[in-house]
C-alpha cells in the first residue's frame, strides 16, 4: 500500500479547507490501494481554527501551527522540508486549500505517476476560472518567463512528488520564494496531465495584480543567471540596432535593464538560513486520528 501525504498551506481559509478535506475524502473512496494522510501547514492564522472532520478513508491529519504569517511560498517550503525530516511516505501531493485545485484530480495525479513511479507529476492548466483581465495578464507572465529563461512553466502548486525529487528541490534555497520555478529548473525528467482550474469554495481571489506581479519575478528570479545572460545578448543586438529603430532600442535597452534590477532585488529573498531558522516559528502541532 503506497503511503501519500497531502500538504496543504493554509490562512484563515479555514471553510475552504475544511470542504476541500471533505471533497478528498469523497474522491479517495475508490482508491483502495494507497492510504491517505494530510499535513496542513497553519501559516500563523488570526481566526479560530475549527473542527475538522475526516473520513474513514483518511488515516490521519496533522495540523503544523506556525507562529507568525510568513507567506504562501515560504510556508510550503516549511511543509516539505518538515514531512522529509519527520514522516514516512512513498509520494507527496501539494495542493493550495481554496478549492482551485481539484479534489477529482488526485486519481489522475496518482494514476499518471504509477505509469512511471519515479517520475513526479504536475497539472499542467490547460484552462483557467479567473477572469479575463487575470488570464491576459498570466499569458503575459507565460511568455515573459519563456523569453527570459527559455523554459516553459505552465504548471503551479499541483503536483504529486517523489521523495527523491522532494529531496533535490529541498536542498535549493529557491524554493523559498517559487515552488514552480524551482521544480522546473531542478527536475529534468517529470510527467505531467491537463487540469483544469477550479472555483474558489468561498470568498474572492487572493490574487491581487501586486501578488501575481511578486510570483511571476519570483519565478523567473529563479533562473537569475539565465536571465542576466539573455538580457546581456537582447541588449548587445539592440545596440546594433540603433541606427534603424532609434530611440525604440534605446527605451527597450533601458526597460531590460530595470527588468533585471527587478529580478535581482526579488532574488535576495532566496535564503537558505531563513529556512533552517524557520523551526523558531513553529508554535505546536495537532493530531487528528479516527
Amino acid at each position: 500500500m503506497k503511503k501519500i501525504i497531502i500538504l496543504i498551506p493554509v490562512f484563515n481559509d479555514w471553510d475552504s479547507l475544511k470542504k476541500l478535506i471533505y471533497k478528498i475524502g469523497i474522491c479517495i473512496e475508490k482508491l483502495k490501494k494507497h492510504q491517505f494522510r494530510f499535513v496542513i501547514v497553519n501559516d500563523g492564522s488570526t481566526m479560530t481554527q475549527p473542527e475538522i472532520k475526516m473520513s474513514k478513508y483518511i488515516k490521519s491529519i496533522k495540523i503544523i501551527n506556525m507562529q507568525e504569517n510568513k507567506g504562501h511560498a515560504k510556508c510550503i517550503s516549511f511543509g516539505i522540508n518538515y514531512i522529509l525530516t519527520n514522516e514516512n511516505f512513498d509520494n507527496l501531493i501539494l495542493m493550495d486549500g481554496d478549492g482551485e485545485d481539484r479534489p477529482e484530480e488526485i486519481e489522475e495525479l496518482l494514476s499518471k505517476n504509477s505509469e512511471n513511479p519515479n517520475e513526479s507529476v504536475v497539472a499542467k492548466r490547460v484552462k483557467r476560472s479567473e477572469g479575463t483581465l487575470f488570464k491576459v495578464l498570466y499569458q503575459i507572465h507565460k511568455l515573459i518567463a519563456f523569453v527570459f529563461t527559455g523554459h516553459k512553466i505552465n504548471f503551479g502548486h499541483f503536483s504529486c512528488l517523489t521523495k527523491k525529487d522532494l529531496s533535490i528541490i529541498n536542498r535549493e534555497s529557491s524554493l523559498w520564494t517559487s515552488y514552480s520555478g524551482t521544480f522546473k529548473k531542478n527536475l529534468k525528467k517529470y510527467q505531467e496531465i491537463n487540469s483544469t482550474r477550479g472555483k474558489r469554495y468561498f470568498g474572492p481571489s487572493k490574487m491581487s495584480i501586486f501578488k501575481l506581479l511578486l510570483h511571476s519575478f519570483s519565478i523567473i528570479a529563479v533562473f537569475k543567471y539565465k536571465v542576466f545572460l539573455r538580457s546581456t545578448f537582447m541588449i548587445i543586438i539592440l545596440a546594433y540596432l540603433n541606427l534603424y529603430l532609434g530611440n525604440i532600442s534605446i527605451i527597450a535597452q533601458v526597460l531590460i535593464i530595470l527588468f533585471n534590477l527587478i529580478i535581482f532585488v526579488v532574488s535576495l529573498r532566496e535564503k537558505k538560513n531563513d529556512l533552517e531558522e524557520s523551526e523558531n516559528n513553529l508554535k505546536n502541532i495537532n493530531h487528528i486520528t479516527h
